[in-house]
């Protein structure tokens, strides 16, 4: 998938920055590449080529979206087909990045209607419209369906989670129903009722109901009259 350039400006027009950007560029330092090109355009803010390698710069360093973006406005700027065309092309590589095959399509296509002889354009083209076909007719459109499914099991899975939660909630509360239920019986249990002794407080109990029983005994039997012999009166 090869990316169109700019044709090199002549050498009495060539801008310090773009020249820069250019040798940077080629080193592969795309980022900055970005800056001096950036500068470049502050100053010539209408220079096609400026925006041209921007663009193929924002490319290389994967920003596709702003990529986009500086290539279209090259588009705009420019009524020379030859320079049209290498900017549709640079747009469909993005999409092409991103497996967006009908956009990439597309943008091929308006590159082929203003140089339709362009062998790379054309290969780029029939490799896009096969992985259309392998992917169902899909690009961005299986992408979203593939986002949809994605959240609808994200959905169902937070669900699930959701639900089992709520059940150990129930399960919580019922637990609580039930310890309280069993509280209140403990509380209405009727009052009164004999507690068991051990054997050994059994027969301290038993000897101390004998004792008292034997003092009760002995207070009766001093209570009772003493007969008193008197003699007998004549």
């Amino acid at each position: 998938m090869s990316a169109q350039t700019a044709p090199a400006p002549k050498p009495q027009n060539v801008n310090p920055e773009l020249r820069k950007g250019n040798e940077l560029y080629k080193d592969k330092k795309y980022k900055d590449a970005q800056r001096v090109y950036t500068t470049a355009l502050q100053k010539n803010p209408l220079s096609r080529t400026g925006m041209f390698n921007l663009g193929d710069a924002l490319y290389k360093s994967k920003d596709y979206e702003n990529s986009r973006k500086v290539l279209e406005a090259s588009i705009k700027n420019t009524k020379d087909k030859k320079e049209q065309a290498r900017a549709y092309h640079n747009i469909g590589n993005t999409y092409l990045e991103e497996k967006k095959w009908e956009d990439a399509i597309n943008a091929y296509k308006e590159s082929l209607r203003r140089d339709p002889t362009d062998a790379d354009t054309k290969y780029n083209l029939a490799y896009a419209n096969a992985m259309l076909k392998k992917d169902g007719g899909g690009g961005k459109n299986n992408k979203d369906k593939k986002d949809n499914k994605d959240n609808k099991d994200k959905q169902n899975q937070d669900k699930k989670e959701q639900d089992k939660k709520d059940q150990d909630k129930k399960d919580g509360d019922k637990k609580d129903q039930q310890d309280k239920k069993d509280e209140n019986k403990q509380e209405q249990k009727p009052q009164g009722q004999p507690s068991k002794l051990t054997k050994e407080q059994a027969d301290n109990l038993l000897n101390a109901l004998q004792q008292e029983e034997k003092k009760l005994q002995d207070k009766k039997e001093k209570g009772k009259a003493v007969p008193v012999k008197m003699e007998k009166d004549w």
